[in-house]
Order: structure tokens, then C-alpha cells, then sequence
């Protein structure tokens, strides 16, 4: 079978699409990734097909709102050129992650089987909780009424889009679409996170696949490996694809010193830098998180789906961080289970709290599942599988 996965994400979602990828591909079957640029080199990296969508995100400033309307209708445009041109001969076609405009009615054109696969179980209406965090907006938790009411109007955030995407879709003989968030998300959509740390709350039942981790196999440099061993296990401090501060990241090296404690920085998008060249503090780039983080006191980071996932995983306390969308949720998970804390900074009395949180991470640990990638394949590779 041929498979099309496509996302137009963060590493948050090319990095889980790419797990998945890697595991139909080892089943036998024909892939092919469409991501953002900024991928190739994970993607092709492990052996998958590539093929780009979009501007390069990592050059990508603040958005104006007022710039929302255009983006949005030259977003989707682009989205149906690709997409329609990398899916010829595909058999199923996966969205993973939001704003997903083209990928289902390319299914439809086509003829090939659709499914939308969301990374966090707060991306999809319930009346338990509240819709993520759009344009920095922070999420409340509400009755089941007040929730609803702002799933409405998560609803209309999609509605400047429809014009254009119905205009995509005449251009391919499909009719229109009313509600365009729901179209996107389809009849039966699956949600690729893990049961225990991120369970779908109701109502009805939907496909848990578990996360879609990548069996990360890289060691970790000499030099990373020569620090974790001059000492006791150090704080790792991380913001992934966020935009973080030179000064966040210096206050979490201060907190870790308070506690006694070495610090991985991992420079991530924001190129974070250390404040001074002192032997307790070490910088990294791209670096193996499951291979690192069994060897951490604990992991404070922006709250993303894959990171958040692998520490607990992991069995090691973190910190969030959270900065938007569904990373609110993520550091309201980990306080729910006990294994960590969210806050706005990180502070010695934070750190202290959450370093004495090691019992209780090791503990979920054992139940947090990695398999999800291979559960999802195996379900695709099934001719049988809901839509």
C-alpha cells in the first residue's frame, strides 16, 4: 500500500508523522512525508520519502493578526498544490496535526482512505475540557456548558478559511464544505498520544493509538558523555521550537545552582546560550532525549506532546514551561499525575519541589506506553480501519 502522511507543524508533529512513517515502512509499505522544509533532514534521515510544504519555519517572526486572513488563504493554496501532487497512487492519506485544510479532500479526489490523527487530546471537542490555546490565549478550565461554548467558537476560528478551501475543492470536482473544522478532523479521528498521560476524556470512544515515538538510536557525543559522567545527574533545560528568552534560560541555570545541580542546555530555536563558561553547565544542539534523559535529575521544557512524553517515559520530573496551544494541557497532565509541575519560571523552591518528585515519575513510567507508532501502522496496514 502507499501511504501519504502529511502535517505542516512544528517538530512537535513532524517528528511523531515521521515515527509513524518509519514503522509502515518497515511492514512493507510504500511512504512519503509532507512536511515543512525544516524536516528533510529527520525525515530522509530514517530512510522516508520527502516532500516540502511551506516556508521554512524556523525564519517564520511574529504574526500579526491583521496577516492571519492572507497566511491563512496562501497556507492553504499551497497545501492543495502539494498535497495533490505528492498523493498520485496513495492509498491512504494521514493528517497529523492541525490546519490540515487539503489533506482530506485530496483523499476524496483520489479516492484513497483519510484519517486525522491529533497529538493531544485537547485538539479535539469535548465538553470536559477547554479548546487549546489560540493566538497565545490561555485555555480555562470550565463546566462542561462554558467549554462548549468556547468549542464554538474554536469552530468559527476556522471559518475564514472556507472560501478558499471550497474554491480548492471546486477546482478538483468535490462540492463545498459548511463546517470546515469538522471536515478536517473527519467522522472517526485518532488520537495518537498516550493513554496514561494524556487519556481522551469522552465523550464516546475514539482510536488511542499510544504516542508515535521514533526509536531514537543516535549516542550522545563524547563530550555531552564526559560531563554526565564528571558528576551527579544534572537539570536539563530546553524550549524546542519555542521562542524562548536568553533570560529564561539563564534563571533556570541560577535555580539549578541553587539546588546543587549541573545543567544541559539544549539550544533549540531560540539558539539559547549559556550567561558564562563555568564547568557545571553545558550546551548542546540536536541531541537523543530517550538516550539523555535516563541520565537527567529532571527535564524542565516548554510542554511540547513528544517531549513531555519521552521524560515521562523516561521516569525523570519535569517542569513546563508552557508557552501556547496544547502545551497548557501538557503541564496540567503532569501535575495531574504528580510527576512534575507547571509554572511561568522555574525557581530554586519550583526545582526543589519537583527534584523530590522522583519516586513518582519512575513509578508512571511503567505504564507509559512507546509502542503507539507501531500500533498506528498496524491499524493503517489493516483494510479495515475506521475512517
Amino acid at each position: 500500500m502507499r501511504f501519504l502522511l502529511s502535517t505542516i507543524g512544528s517538530r512537535g508533529e513532524a517528528q511523531p508523522v515521521t515515527a509513524l512513517a518509519v514503522r509502515l515502512t518497515a511492514l512493507g509499505h510504500d511512504v512519503e512525508v509532507v512536511a515543512p522544509p525544516d524536516f528533510e533532514e529527520l525525515v530522509t534521515g530514517n530512510g522516508v520519502g520527502f516532500t516540502p510544504v511551506g516556508p521554512v519555519l524556523r525564519t517564520v517572526t511574529a504574526i500579526k493578526p491583521a496577516d492571519l486572513p492572507k497566511l491563512a488563504e496562501e497556507s492553504v493554496k499551497e497545501q492543495f498544490r502539494v498535497v495533490t501532487k505528492a498523493a498520485r497512487g496513495a492509498d491512504v492519506l494521514v493528517a497529523g496535526g492541525a490546519l490540515q485544510h487539503a489533506t482530506r479532500s485530496v483523499a476524496e479526489s483520489v479516492g484513497a482512505r483519510y484519517v486525522y490523527a491529533s497529538f493531544c487530546a485537547n485538539t479535539l471537542p469535548s465538553p470536559h475540557h477547554a479548546p487549546p490555546a489560540m493566538l497565545g490565549r490561555v485555555p480555562v478550565k470550565g463546566t462542561p456548558e462554558e467549554n462548549l461554548a468556547l468549542w464554538e467558537l474554536h469552530r468559527q476560528y476556522f471559518t475564514s478559511s472556507r472560501a478558499t478551501l471550497n474554491a480548492e475543492r471546486a477546482a478538483l470536482g468535490l462540492g463545498p464544505v459548511d463546517d470546515v473544522r469538522d471536515h478536517i478532523f473527519g467522522e472517526s479521528p485518532w488520537l495518537a498520544a498516550d493513554p496514561v498521560l494524556g487519556p481522551w476524556p469522552g465523550p464516546g470512544d475514539l482510536v488511542q493509538t499510544g504516542a508515535w515515538l521514533l526509536d531514537d538510536q543516535r549516542p550522545l557525543d563524547e563530550e555531552l558523555e564526559a560531563f554526565l559522567a564528571q558528576g551527579d545527574p544534572p537539570i536539563y533545560f530546553g524550549l524546542g521550537s519555542m521562542r524562548g528568552s536568553q533570560e529564561v534560560a539563564a534563571r533556570a541555570v541560577v535555580a539549578a545552582r541553587a539546588s546543587g545541580r549541573r545543567v544541559v542546555l539544549q539550544r533549540g530555536w531560540a539558539d539559547l546560550r549559556l550567561a558564562d563558561d563555568a564547568g557545571d553547565c553545558i550546551a548542546v544542539g540536536e541531541v537523543n532525549q530517550q538516550a539523555l534523559f535516563r541520565r537527567i535529575a529532571a527535564v524542565v521544557h516548554h510542554g511540547g506532546a513528544g517531549t513531555t512524553t519521552v521524560a515521562a517515559a523516561a521516569g525523570v520530573p519535569q517542569v513546563v514551561l508552557p508557552h501556547v496551544y496544547d502545551q497548557y494541557y501538557w503541564g496540567e497532565q503532569v501535575e495531574r499525575l504528580e510527576v512534575g509541575r507547571s509554572a511561568d519560571v522555574v525557581t530554586p523552591e519550583v526545582l526543589a519541589e519537583v527534584l523530590r518528585l522522583g519516586d513518582r515519575a519512575a513509578e508512571v513510567a511503567t505504564r507509559v506506553r512507546t509502542d503507539g507508532a507501531a500500533t498506528a501502522a498496524r491499524l493503517l496496514s489493516d483494510l479495515n480501519l475506521p475512517v
